[in-house]
């Protein structure tokens, strides 16, 4: 009993202090309080807190250093899907400004083939003035959405927008991969023809099958990071 009491305080000060980096919280930089503190506030061992510790820092929360003390190294925010990442990063207190760099009739032959006629979306964005992404989002021709090249996206939002459309996201996949930037990509993100960037391609569909949104990211490594959990935690 007594070593799933230590267990689960030691789970508690984990996911308490990674939930106040990743909401922002803590901010990247900070010094965390020292063991001492620490262990007396969240009533545990200051070995126990070691581990604690220790475990913030292998998943790439904080870095530990001999003497010095724990600093928050992640600097990304919680993101509620809900409402957009562009959004949820602006409500976190992050700099982003969304650039819309067009909308046309048409987008990668592939998708239409397998989904038919599409509305391409493309947008940059930039964090601290910096390019940081660069996405194209494939969104099906019909109805509402067929007007888009004329009439735009509500609110700047592509969320918005199919909100409004009436179309729902059931289901998803994701695939992550790194790829190097071609020419035309690299200028758009003002970096070398060739720099590794994480290349996101999500697929969302309605409860029918129907293709609700087909979207390609391009991400700064340095900015962006993927965590995914699987299992239950103790």
């Amino acid at each position: 009993m007594t070593n799933q009491v230590g267990h689960s305080k030691r789970s508690r000060l984990i996911e308490d202090i990674a939930a106040r980096i990743r909401s922002g919280g803590l901010g990247r930089g900070e010094r965390l309080p020292g063991e001492h503190q620490l262990a007396q506030r969240y009533s545990v061992s200051r070995g126990t807190v070691r581990s604690a510790l220790a475990e913030l820092a292998r998943r790439d929360l904080i870095t530990t250093e001999s003497g010095v003390g724990s600093f928050v190294t992640f600097d990304g925010v919680a993101l509620d899907q809900g409402v957009g990442w562009a959004r949820a990063m602006a409500g976190s207190g992050a700099e982003v400004v969304t650039e819309l760099l067009g909308i046309s009739a048409g987008g990668d032959p592939a998708v239409e083939d397998r989904d038919g006629p599409l509305v391409t979306v493309r947008r940059l964005r930039r964090s601290a003035g910096h390019p940081v992404s660069v996405e194209t989002a494939s969104l099906p021709a019909v109805g509402e959405l067929a007007e888009l090249p004329v009439r735009g996206l509500i609110d700047d939002s592509i969320t918005a927008t199919l909100r409004a459309a009436g179309r729902p996201g059931s289901t998803g996949e994701q695939w992550i991969s790194v790829e190097p930037l071609d020419a035309a990509d690299a200028a758009l993100l003002d970096r070398d023809p060739g720099t590794p960037f994480l290349r996101a391609v999500r697929v969302t569909r309605d409860a029918d099958g129907g293709l609700v949104e087909h979207v390609v990211s391009l991400l700064d490594p340095q900015r962006f990071r993927f965590h995914l959990t699987f299992g239950a935690t103790s």
